[in-house]
């Protein structure tokens, strides 16, 4: 089913091919939904740059959340130069000198061991003569797993994120105001009731000694059926029970259903069964629906022989894996004709790729009400040069 649904009349023929092409918009509709969590709940909603860091939206952006969240130094710098609010960090392990750095443009600092925490206490209490301001959290992984991806899932056996509660036996807690947990992937409300209530049961006696507690990301709440008002009850229950600021920092939750990438039939071929090669790869543009996986709907399409013609549609690299799937037509495909694959905002241009020196897709912001587009991006030599030495 077609998601991103404002594009039915899109014009593709507007941009150039491959072509990220955003809806400012859906986007703002997405963030409406979100304001309206914090102004009933009381929490702050910051937004998870690992999925979305499209920076030329930062004011409309800015506009509703309380900041942003990073995984690690470079996203933090794009966080605090690019839109306001707090910015908050959190990493699997800090370097040295990366930590200092994030220590000076961050107002929350995660870390995800006590080991960490301990070894880098110069670098911490140096920061504080600073910025006495700063706060501090550890990650907890309550060992509850909600997400059916492996891949995808933190509370996994063995996972190297979080602090399970029986680390916390005989550690100091001192310059520790907050704890922090993500384990959802794109889920709606009910895993994650269940997950704070093994949160509550395991890590019940903390909670009180806490000034924040963050819920991490994979909040699908601006999806059509997510339960919003059951959401912010708990919330509040949540904040009332321990006295807590709550913070929740979706990523997805903000682009969903707001893009697509236009894409451009290169060559078709046959060997058992039809074959169209786009401009567009699987591996380099849209790497989600290969690590996943899922398949990605194209307006216009419909599954393996549902309409008259069916293709199965791959990329331009030497991958031989680099296929988005096998989708019918209802006309046959012709070289030159363009494709928009559905939802393509999140998690896309964040894990684009040169491999194979394939150019990246164009990005290009587009509002579905008054009809205007502009180009905010486009790739070449240089782009791949740089990466390379």
């Amino acid at each position: 089913m077609i998601k991103s649904k404002t594009f039915y009349n899109f014009d593709l023929a507007r941009v150039p091919s491959p072509c990220f092409v955003v809806d400012e918009v859906a986007v703002e509709r997405n963030l409406q939904i979100l304001d309206r969590v914090q102004q009933e709940s009381g929490a702050k909603i910051l937004m998870a740059l690992k999925a979305f860091s499209m920076f030329s939206l930062a004011p409309l952006i800015s506009r509703y959340l309380k900041g942003t969240c990073a995984s690690g130094l470079h996203e933090a710098r794009l966080g605090y130069e690019e839109f306001t609010g707090e910015v908050h960090s959190f990493s699997a392990a800090y370097t040295e000198s990366e930590l200092w750095e994030i220590l000076r443009i961050s107002n929350h600092v995660v870390f995800n061991s006590f080991s960490q925490w301990q070894r880098f206490q110069p670098l911490v209490q140096q920061a504080r003569v600073h910025r006495p301001e700063l706060q501090f959290g550890l990650r907890i992984n309550p060992l509850h797993s909600e997400g059916a991806a492996p891949i995808y899932d933190p509370c996994a056996p063995g996972s190297r994120l979080g602090i399970p509660a029986t680390e916390f036996a005989g550690n100091d807690l001192s310059g520790i105001s907050g704890l922090h947990f993500h384990t959802l992937c794109e889920q709606d409300f009910l895993p994650l009731e269940r997950t704070l209530d093994v949160i509550e049961q395991q890590f019940g006696e903390l909670l009180p000694q806490m000034e924040w507690i963050n819920f991490g990301g994979g909040h699908h709440i601006t999806r059509d059926d997510y339960q919003v008002d059951a959401l912010i009850a708990r919330i509040k229950q949540f904040k009332e029970r321990y006295q807590v600021q709550v913070y929740l920092e979706p990523g997805e939750a903000i682009a969903i259903h707001t893009g697509i990438l236009v894409s451009e039939v290169l060559d078709l071929t046959h060997n058992s069964m039809d074959l169209a090669i786009l401009d567009s790869s699987a591996a380099c543009h849209m790497p989600d629906t290969l690590e996943m996986p899922y398949r990605a709907e194209i307006f216009h399409a419909g599954e393996p022989e549902e309409k008259s013609h069916c293709y199965r549609l791959g990329g331009p690299t030497c991958l031989a894996g680099d296929v988005m799937g096998d989708y019918s037509f209802a006309q046959p495909l012709t070289v030159g004709q363009r494709l928009a694959f559905d939802d393509m905002s999140h998690y896309t241009m964040v894990k684009t790729t040169t491999f194979n020196g394939i150019n990246l897709p164009a990005i290009a912001i587009w509002n579905s009400e008054t009809d205007a587009l502009r180009m905010v991006r486009q790739f070449g030599y240089e782009d791949f040069k740089a990466r390379l030495s």
